[in-house]
């Protein structure tokens, strides 16, 4: 597989979890490369604007032919359909799903799947919604297009996304293939069982930050529901409080200001239990990345990676669908 717009390596990591190996990871940002450097020293990365990346340099990057890829992955930017956003139907940013889509009829994968946000099928942008899903059948493939949420997928967080599946359309016809999603698989995972073995203590040397590592005897998965403080109120006037016996409400990234202002970013959310924002391991459990996973540079690029992120379990679970279901399935399958 391909992935474009690869960030930290959310969906890489999902893919890689699910059995298929990553060729090319196609990404502009570079502390997010960096990061995925760092945790996939194995795979080629294309570090620059995919606007520049012509379709014969991606099959030399990949070693291969037209048509002999499995699957090219891609998750657009989406601040210009993002409900946390403005949701400007105007936004420049909400054109790049053409430089996929140009990819697309380029490699000619077997399967593609993209991921957007929800509020590209809500209001004004569901006629962005109609321009892309156009697109992309015209590419030649048979799509399909659905609201999934991570909390099913074992992802301890409720992050609804929109994901398209294609299918290469002679394959559809030779094969009997369709696209299709997996269904939900798990019941919702709760805070505390996700981060209820990380405790609260602050680092002496830097006052304001937030230890990941578990003070000894001290384990809140035990702790009544009494304890928790104005359960879903606001925080510091903007701050959303989590709530403890459910899953996290959608992790966010932060603003420029926010960024300049305090690592800690005032715009991601405060622990259910404690008046502070979430440490970083308690953001990485949350996104489901291993506590081994390592973010490069400052701790305010790791909660925008992360913010930015397709959830790693959420996108194990789609793979090997696409997997089982499509790549691997036989013509006589029922199943």
């Amino acid at each position: 597989m391909v992935s474009t717009f690869a960030g930290a390596g959310g969906s890489s990591l999902g893919y890689s979890m699910a059995g298929f190996r990553e060729l090319l990871a196609v990404e502009k940002n570079d502390n997010a490369v960096a990061t995925f450097r760092h945790n996939f020293s194995g795979v080629t990365v294309f570090h620059g604007d995919i606007c520049e990346l012509e379709v014969a340099t991606a099959l030399h990057l990949a070693g291969v032919a037209v048509g002999e890829l499995d699957l090219l992955d891609g998750s657009p930017p989406c601040q210009g359909f993002s409900a946390a956003g403005r949701r400007d139907p105007s936004d420049p940013r909400n054109g790049l799903f053409r430089e996929f889509v140009r990819l697309l009829r380029g490699l000619k994968p077997k399967v593609f799947v993209m991921e957007n946000v929800s509020g590209m099928v809500r209001g004004a942008m569901r006629l962005v919604f109609s321009d892309i899903l156009a697109a992309l059948k015209e590419s030649g493939y048979q799509v399909s297009a659905r609201l999934m949420n991570t909390m099913y997928f074992r992802v301890p967080q409720s992050r609804e996304r929109l994901i398209f599946v294609g299918v290469r359309a002679d394959l559809c016809a030779a094969k009997g293939l369709e696209p299709s999603h997996p269904r939900a698989q798990y019941r919702p995972i709760s805070m505390a069982a996700a981060i209820g073995d990380l405790g609260d203590v602050q680092d002496p040397a830097r006052g304001h930050v937030w230890l990941d590592e578990s003070p000894s005897g001290r384990n809140t998965k035990t702790w009544p529901l009494a304890h928790q403080a104005r359960q879903g109120a606001r925080y510091a006037g903007q701050q959303r409080r989590y709530v403890w016996d459910k899953p996290c409400g959608t992790l966010l990234t932060a603003s420029a200001e926010h960024q300049a202002m305090d690592p800690y970013l005032r715009s991601i959310g405060c622990h259910p239990l404690y008046t502070r924002t979430l440490s970083l391991l308690e953001y990485k459990r949350i996104a489901s990345f291993p506590d081994a996973f390592e973010f490069v540079g400052p701790r305010k690029f790791a909660y925008n990676r992360i913010g930015n992120c397709v959830p790693p379990l959420f996108m194990r679970a789609i793979a090997a669908h696409i997997r089982a279901q499509i790549l691997e399935r036989r013509p006589n399958d029922q199943t």
